[in-house]
């Protein structure tokens, strides 16, 4: 394929250049249910010895990835057959650790990798984050980013004590907490304010620094405790049953399409540059050094594959046990709760129903099997010029930016991209060369942008709360996430 689109009259513009996140959760099966029985996989191993987080993020880095993304959950999978017992028995997102743990020791092995972390707005202060990520951020160098989710479980509600919320109150609450966090980070600290001076005798300069009062669902009086970090703001993610997502899932290109179409139109509207929103795909390829390998990866991943868990997944999402149905009995708007089928659509596994005439009839049984490996993403498979060919399409059909690249057995998966998808996609000039040894370390925020372009753009939403700029009376310009807003407010 090429390496130009066209444009105009014979001219042609060089293709965009893929960013690649691996895509992870510290739990023996993420998105590949099943496979932890499966002897090639190490996700047992994450609990147990650091060197999985160690070793994985030396292959990622040779292998050019841009970086690590660690999804995370509160609450088991609860609604299949009305009970937790799938979920524990198949070890499907359980049990579950803590993302941020592994972040440091990841850190200290590389160089240019970056991080992002998955951490809820709904059930901690806001003020505790603000600490923990500017803490991470100077530990990493810049080299890290948040996703930012609401959590939409309600065994997550059970598991922390908090009554549940509904998801448009979810996303109005979450937009007061990143004005919070804006305010901290952007805010509270001038750029000059620690001094570390010691002949003085002086730190920081108190007269630089500023407390922040804020009113609201959370209450707080205080200066931020965290001097400025790199990037002062983390590289922020949007995800789950966000509207406003840059993180999408579809089994096709074409599903996905419209929605980043619509996030593009969106950022333009709100007066962000639409290119400066980067649109991630999740996908979980099979790449074998030609077909019949690929296809051998692929028949030995079904064998450890549970499809009960794919399915206990679509339950919890979508509040419907399927184990009150025949296996063919085909899924439809009327097997939802009243007003369910609405919220579904504002989540990833509604992509299932409309990805082209290529995937099956939604039947219970169709359903456990598409989404036991893979998730709701699509899952190519093929050697690596029939894998690059899918992920040519998605750039061509749906205008993503890039790919949160899932695993069946890790690290093969990420070994499998690094050592044989990665050079074809280099070679069709869509994927940059690894870093050299001794390149300029880059913040995570550079290497999306550009070298020297650390802070939020200057048409961020949050670049209004900075020190120089910022007053307390100041109205939020982040806009509120609602169903259907599709305009991606706090992306990056």
């Amino acid at each position: 394929m090429a390496t130009h689109v066209q444009q105009g009259k014979g001219t042609s513009i060089p293709r965009k250049k893929l960013l690649l996140n691996a895509f992870d959760m510290f739990t023996p099966s993420h998105l590949a249910f099943g496979q932890w029985a499966n002897p090639r996989d190490r996700s047992k191993d994450k609990r147990r010895d650091l060197s999985y987080w160690t070793d994985l993020a030396k292959i990622l880095e040779k292998g050019s990835f841009v970086g690590y993304f660690l999804a995370d959950t509160f609450g088991p999978y609860d609604v299949l057959q009305g009970s937790v017992e799938p979920a524990f028995r198949t070890g499907a997102q359980w049990p579950m650790a803590d993302p941020i743990i592994p972040i440091s020791a990841m850190a200290s092995v590389t160089k240019h990798l970056n991080f992002a972390v998955t951490t809820s707005t709904s059930y901690e202060q806001p003020y505790m984050v603000a600490k923990r990520f500017a803490t991470l951020e100077h530990l990493t160098g810049g080299r890290f980013g948040w996703n930012i989710v609401t959590s939409w479980k309600q065994a997550a509600s059970k598991a922390v004590g908090l009554p549940y919320v509904e998801h448009d109150k979810r996303y109005e609450n979450a937009d007061e907490y990143l004005r919070i966090l804006y305010n901290l980070w952007e805010g509270s600290w001038s750029d000059d304010a620690l001094k570390e001076d010691a002949q003085r005798r002086v730190y920081t300069d108190s007269s630089k620094i500023r407390t922040i009062k804020h009113d609201g669902k959370w209450s707080m009086e205080a200066p931020f405790i965290v001097d400025p970090s790199p990037q002062r703001t983390p590289v922020l993610f949007q995800a789950g049953t966000s509207a406003a997502a840059i993180l999408v899932a579809g089994l096709s290109p074409h599903v996905v399409a419209p929605r980043v179409k619509a996030i593009r139109e969106g950022a333009a509207a709100a007066g962000r540059d639409p290119q400066s929103v980067k649109i991630f795909a999740m996908i979980t390829p099979i790449i074998g050094k030609d077909a019949e390998d690929a296809e051998r990866k692929h028949q030995e991943a079904l064998n450890y594959a549970s499809e009960e868990w794919g399915l206990a997944q679509w339950c919890a999402a979508t509040g419907v046990d399927v184990s009150e149905f025949d296996p063919d009995h085909l899924l439809t708007e009327d097997d939802l709760p009243k007003g369910q089928w609405q919220k579904l659509q504002q989540s990833s596994t509604y992509n299932l129903q409309y990805s082209g005439d290529d995937v099956p009839p939604l039947t219970v049984r169709n359903l456990g099997k598409l989404v036991a490996i893979g998730g709701t993403g699509a899952m190519p498979k093929g050697s690596p010029s029939q894998v690059a060919d899918i992920f040519e399409q998605w750039i061509d059909i749906a205008d993503v930016d890039g790919f949160n690249i899932a695993y069946v057995v890790s690290p093969g998966s990420f070994e499998d991209v690094s050592e044989l998808l990665a050079p074809e996609l280099r070679r069709r000039g869509l994927l940059d060369e690894p870093v050299r040894e001794g390149a300029p370390v880059l913040t995570h925020r550079e290497r999306i942008y550009g070298k020297g372009q650390r802070r939020l753009r200057s048409d961020h939403p949050g670049s209004q709360y900075r020190y120089d700029t910022y007053e307390q009376t100041v109205r939020s310009m982040f806009l509120t996430l609602k169903p259907g807003n599709m305009t991606a407010a706090s992306t990056l």
